[in-house]
């Protein structure tokens, strides 16, 4: 690859790790509003109204599909030093909340101490179990990817990219429950209904993103000239 495209690549990659970490921050900011999708009706299951979601679940696919087109256009080590970026500034975003929230507000903010304090200083164990499980979730939806881009020899991209997402959006769906039924944020009797409503949800939104994944590895193969399996490396000095 010549300089010049070198150089493009490397820009693509900052912006969609810009994209990645930008909807990884917000989905942590908004979560603690909930909504409820009825496309089955007004059904409950073990004890959850089905599709009973928080709107923090709705960035995250964005994330995996970023983290997915990395792997495979930019290679397994790439695709791990973004979701490290997006971990520090999900953690440095809470820092800044944090100090935030301990300064008073003055008597004619339009935003009170109060109203500030309900909506941006979350549960300390709510963060840390959103942290936990994206971080599990994350490495394994990578790791899954590039053993069956290995076993496949670059073959089958839907195979690869759902199997990879389906496994880890289950691990990231099931951990932040648990731990947050554990530390008595949600009652036990809405687990079963929480993790199975919020798997569900993400399947089938991986399920919808795959031929955008197959439209954006196209475009990017095809500008970068680069052959089935074929990776593009770059150094970081360079753009």
């Amino acid at each position: 690859m010549d300089r010049s495209k070198e150089s493009k690549a490397f820009r693509v990659y900052l912006f969609l790790a810009a994209l990645f970490i930008t909807s990884l921050v917000v989905s942590n900011l908004i979560f603690q509003k909930f909504f409820y999708w009825y496309p089955f009706g007004d059904s409950e299951l073990f004890g959850a109204r089905f599709f009973e979601i928080s709107v923090g679940i709705l960035p995250y696919p964005i994330t995996f599909l970023i983290t997915d087109l990395i792997s495979e256009i930019y290679g397994q080590k790439r695709a791990n030093q973004v979701v490290t970026a997006g971990i520090f500034a999900s953690l440095f975003s809470m820092l800044i909340i944090w100090v935030a929230n301990a300064v008073p507000a003055i008597a004619d903010s339009p935003v009170d101490d109060r109203v500030f304090t309900q909506v941006f200083a979350l549960s300390p164990v709510a963060v840390l179990a959103s942290m936990m499980a994206y971080l599990f979730a994350q490495y394994i939806d990578i790791s899954i990817y590039h053993f069956w881009k290995r076993i496949t020899d670059g073959k089958y991209l839907w195979l690869r990219n759902n199997f990879s997402t389906f496994t880890s959006q289950f691990v990231d769906t099931f951990t932040v429950v648990l731990l947050l039924c554990l530390f008595g944020v949600l009652p036990w009797s809405a687990f079963y209904g929480l993790v199975i409503s919020g798997f569900a949800f993400k399947v089938l939104v991986a399920i919808f993103d795959t031929p955008f994944l197959y439209l954006f590895v196209f475009l990017f193969r095809r500008y970068f000239a680069l052959e089935r399996n074929e990776e593009i490396s770059f150094s970081m000095t360079k753009g």
